[in-house]
């Protein structure tokens, strides 16, 4: 995974979430529960990395911003 950006944590409430699951399709519900939650930067999409177990997926969110839950 590329390196965090300082923009996106440049204040309180931003955050990044890197994720490794089992499987693309465990990596997106992940993904959208968080969406729910809070304003994220969408599903993305789930990379294997050679020689390393399961998946892997980051997502950027605002924890100050409410997401898609109703």
């Amino acid at each position: 995974m590329e390196a965090i950006d300082a923009q996106h944590v440049q204040e309180s409430g931003l955050v990044v979430f890197d994720i490794t699951a089992a499987d693309e399709e465990t990596a997106a519900l992940v993904m959208a529960s968080l969406e729910q939650r809070w304003a994220t930067s969408g599903i993305t999409v789930a990379r294997r990395m050679p020689g390393e177990p399961g998946v892997r997926a980051r997502i950027y969110a605002d924890i100050r911003r409410c997401g898609t839950r109703p």
